[in-house]
């Protein structure tokens, strides 16, 4: 295979995953590796519909004056996800601004941002944002597209599977099986072309499983990733600090405590181990892992701290959710050293398992199957 088919094929692989991530992000309302602004806010560092890499705050590190945040604003253009850079930091949480804007946010009734809010940071490369022009303005008509096709598939078939976030994944993973069907049964015919032979009415066809295993592993491995990092989230709560009592256990008197009940449920078809930690600094929860079978529900208890002054305290409490198919004791050692080694772990070890399986079942040999020339494939 010549570099320029590698390239191109590269090229292909790099604009699904582009493609992907932007559709699924805007579905899930949280960036996935790549994210854009709508907005002057952010000029000149970035144009409206430009585009960049959003690193997950999981995985950026600790957050530095200086770094362009996407965060989840309170008051900002009625709330919602917000990208602007942090100019400084309080006790409270960071003051952010955008580039364009003659004032802070905080300047503002935007409250100052906590690390809960933060949902990832741009790529910066030698202190600059890492720009992809148009990437936003390219996004949004390729969604309308995707858009309405969901529509037209859902009228069709008279349900509503193949609307949101999940007919997204039905697209994509339809779109995965037709390729790797199309590749199987005829991929090896074209590379053929050149040196077949006439036999008569009769030919060996050669078929290499190898393909077909790598790419389901693979395909697993992905979506399996993808899953875990959607199931993970953070929990807000609007606590209010008081000087008097309340039946609202969201809002505490000063100096003291209230407990919320969280009720986690597995809505999934997997079981799964759930760990919780704080994001915000008044906030404690039962940390975990708390094994949650399909179906199951686990009532979690977070408990709110009221700072001595009174005020309006969003708080926030991360979850991370992993598939149960590694022991609990890896997945929390894993979990212990990074929240996103155990989805590596667990992901890995899915896609080797369909790997194993398939090379048991189909071989790591060619297979030879014999075919009729004739154009009826019976």
């Amino acid at each position: 295979m010549g570099w320029r088919k590698r390239g191109g094929q590269l090229l292909q692989v790099l604009l699904i995953v582009v493609l992907v991530s932007l559709l699924v992000g805007a579905y899930l309302g949280q960036p996935i590796l790549l994210s854009f602004v709508e907005t002057g806010s952010m000029e000149p560092t970035l144009d409206p519909g430009d585009g960049f890499v959003a690193v997950p705050a999981a995985a950026s590190g600790e957050i530095e004056q200086g770094d362009v945040v996407v965060f989840n604003a309170q008051q900002l253009n009625g709330g919602g996800l917000t990208t602007h850079r942090v100019v400084g930091e309080t006790e409270a949480g960071y003051v952010t601004q955008g580039d364009a804007n003659p004032f802070t946010d905080q300047d503002g009734d935007e409250p100052p941002v906590t690390e809960g809010q933060i949902v990832a940071t741009a790529l910066q490369v030698n202190g600059e944002v890492l720009v992809i022009p148009e990437l936003g303005t390219a996004s949004t008509a390729i969604g309308g597209v995707v858009e309405s096709v969901q529509r037209q598939l859902a009228s069709v078939s008279g349900t509503r599977l193949f609307l949101g976030t999940q007919g997204i994944a039905l697209l994509i993973a339809g779109l995965g099986a037709a390729v790797l069907l199309y590749g199987m049964l005829f991929e090896d015919d074209r590379q053929r072309s050149g040196r077949e032979r006439d036999r008569g009415r009769n030919r060996e066809g050669v078929y290499d499983p190898r393909r077909l295993v790598l790419a389901m592993a693979l395909f697993i491995t992905l979506v399996s990733g993808g899953t875990m990092v959607a199931m993970s989230n953070t929990q807000e709560y609007g606590m209010i600090s008081a000087e008097f009592d309340s039946e609202d256990p969201t809002t505490v008197p000063v100096g003291e405590s209230s407990n919320v009940t969280y009720p986690a449920l597995n809505a999934g078809q997997l079981p799964v181990y759930a760990f919780y930690s704080s994001a915000s600094a008044n906030v404690e929860a039962d940390r975990g892992p708390i094994r949650m079978d399909r179906g199951a529900q686990h009532n979690v208890t977070v408990t709110l701290q009221a700072p001595p002054e009174t005020g309006f305290y969003p708080q926030y409490v991360q979850e991370y959710r992993y598939f149960a198919v590694l022991p609990e004791p890896v997945i929390a050692g894993l979990y212990s050293l990074h929240p996103w080694l155990p989805i590596f772990a667990v992901s890995a070890t899915m896609g080797g398992g369909i790997l194993l399986l398939g090379f048991v079942i189909a071989g790591t040999k060619p297979v030879r199957i014999r075919e009729s020339d004739r154009d009826s494939w019976l």
